[in-house]
């Protein structure tokens, strides 16, 4: 085996824990970047974690909103791991702004990736795009869940993932090169990152520290172990064509949250709030503000979620309990100056 494999958007959160994972492994990693320039921040990055052999890290300037650099950076690979999305340096003006760049960049990837003869392309989807219709808390959510796109209160970026995925599929089933595909459906990635920057999701930890919060129930993964499912993804062959969720195993609320950081960080007591939204006070403004119609389906959906599958076929066991995963998330918000 070669063991080459090119990971998209080599300065994110998950990418970078990708990397780092990879060079672990010893596999020949290649990264796209914007620009070329941020070569030298993923280099550091990965030294001051431990890689001290850099050898095998290699780098191609390459945009998921453009077409150039795709090719000669699918070049050799045997593996893609599509883990980047669409950057935007404005707010999308519109739901095509949004969904548009999502859906033609997996599928720019995929072509480049066809032509291209890699064995497996594993997309990093998410758990909007299978689990946000669910309502029926009896119901277990799988992988054989989709969500559906015209769900009240799915957010753009959401429904953008949802559509991006779909995409992918369509152009699989279409594909006659052969190249086999999986995704990984992670619910919120939290845990520390390896810089000094966080993800989106870390905005729901914030809210603890707000003025009040809605007490939203909440599946989290660690980014630790979010990476190592998508290696094991990658390399186990009973994983072609199949999609994974990657989630700690229960749920948390934000409650829960809130006494967790209380009781482990009591340093940190003085700035949180004990005040919550009440359910009814959301349903209300659910009328009037996207936002609210967002937080009332994030109420309502079904948070019974198994992550059997990557158990039994990838033999994946998440390392971290949601519990360790929001600490260690407060300790790197704290280091970087976040609280």
């Amino acid at each position: 085996m070669n063991k080459t494999v090119l990971v998209t958007g080599g300065t994110g959160f998950l990418a970078l824990h990708i990397i780092h994972q990879l060079l672990q492994q010893n596999f020949q990693v290649r990264t796209t970047v914007r620009s070329l320039k941020r070569a030298d921040y993923i280099k550091h990055t990965m030294s001051a974690n431990g890689i001290t052999d850099l050898s095998k890290l290699t780098f191609v300037e390459a945009d998921l909103l453009k077409d150039d650099g795709w090719d000669q950076a699918v070049e050799d690979q045997e593996y893609v791991l599509s883990v980047a999305s669409p950057v935007f340096f404005s707010v999308p003006k519109n739901e095509d702004e949004m969904i548009r760049p999502a859906v033609e960049g997996i599928q720019r990837i995929l072509t480049a990736a066809s032509k291209a003869d890699v064995k497996r392309v594993v997309m990093t989807s998410n758990f909007g795009a299978l689990g946000f219709s669910n309502l029926d808390h009896n119901k277990v959510t799988t992988e054989q869940d989709w969500t559906d796109e015209q769900q009240p209160g799915l957010s753009l970026y959401e429904k953008s993932k949802l559509l991006a995925e779909k995409a992918a599929w369509e152009f699989i089933e279409n594909d006659r090169s052969g190249m086999e595909f999986a995704t990984v459906n992670p619910v919120a990635i939290l845990g520390p990152p390896l810089d000094d920057h966080t993800s989106g999701s870390f905005s729901v930890l914030k809210m603890v520290f707000g003025k009040a919060f809605p007490n939203l129930p909440l599946n989290v993964v660690d980014v630790r172990d979010v990476a190592d499912i998508h290696i094991r993804a990658m390399t186990t062959p009973e994983a072609r064509n199949q999609r994974f969720i990657a989630s700690a195993d229960g749920e948390i609320t934000l409650l829960e949250i809130e006494e967790l950081i209380r009781k482990e960080r009591p340093q940190l007591a003085s700035q949180l709030t004990t005040r919550t939204i009440p359910a009814w006070a959301i349903e209300i403004a659910s009328y009037f503000n996207s936002r609210a119609k967002e937080g009332k389906l994030m109420l309502a959906m079904n948070r019974n979620i198994s992550n059997q599958k990557a158990k039994d076929v990838l033999d994946w066991r998440p390392m971290f309990t949601k519990e360790q995963t929001v600490l260690d998330s407060i300790d790197s918000m704290v280091k970087n100056g976040e609280l």
